[in-house]
Parts: C-alpha cells; structure tokens; sequence
C-alpha cells in the first residue's frame, strides 16, 4: 500500500492483464495491489480506512473506456461500472490522470488499435 498511497483518493487509470481500461478514484489499495473503486452517487459502506484487509485494490465511480480501432465504424464508449475491485494480479500498471487534460477529450471520438493481453507464466 505504501507504493500507491500518493494516488489515495485521486483518480487513476488502470491498466489490466485482460487489456482492459479502467479509470476510477482509487479508495483503498494494499501490499498486493489490489484496488477498489465505486461511484460517488453511492455511499461508500464502510470508512476506506478499515480497507487495509481487502486483497484488492478499490475504485470509486469507476469505468471502463472501450476504445474502438479506427476500421470499426462505432463509437468508443465508456461503461459505467460503480464500486470496482481489481485483484492484485490483474494491474498491468496503474497512473495518475490529469484531470484537466482527461475532462477536455472526447472519448467517443477516440480510436486506436487493441492493446495485447498478458499471460501468467
């Protein structure tokens, strides 16, 4: 939890093994990495802080950005999906996102070729 506690109620994008991407305010995370996020439309059950024993990290108002290849003729769309854990061993990377620059762009509008998926060893 030390590695990520600087990104504790800001919001983050996350990248994971399946090549999903997931952006969310990270509420609680712990040694393994394991997030959790909800929206802010719905209370939180419980104070983060008593968090600490969840192997995952949590997000709030998350969701997840579908990005569309430039020869798909829909949308890229992004799926609300409220109170999102992601297990440890799911994080590719995770980041911290420029609030300003993310809320100018339409992401509708965006294209771009898939991103490969990782595989255990």
């Amino acid at each position: 939890m030390a590695t990520l506690g600087g990104y504790l109620n800001k919001k983050v994008l996350i990248v994971t093994a399946d090549s999903r991407i997931l952006v969310g305010t990270l509420e609680a995370a712990d040694q393994s990495t394991n997030l959790v996020s909800y929206p802010k439309t719905i209370p939180f059950p419980c104070d983060c802080s008593d968090l600490t024993h969840i192997r995952a990290q949590v997000l709030s108002n998350a969701q997840e950005r579908v990005i569309q290849t430039p020869e798909s003729g829909e949308p890229s769309v992004q799926v609300p999906l409220g109170l999102y854990l992601v297990r440890g061993d799911n994080v590719c990377t995770i980041g911290l996102v420029d609030e300003a620059l993310d809320d100018s762009i339409n992401w509708t509008e965006v294209k771009g070729s898939a991103i490969g998926g990782t595989k255990h060893v």
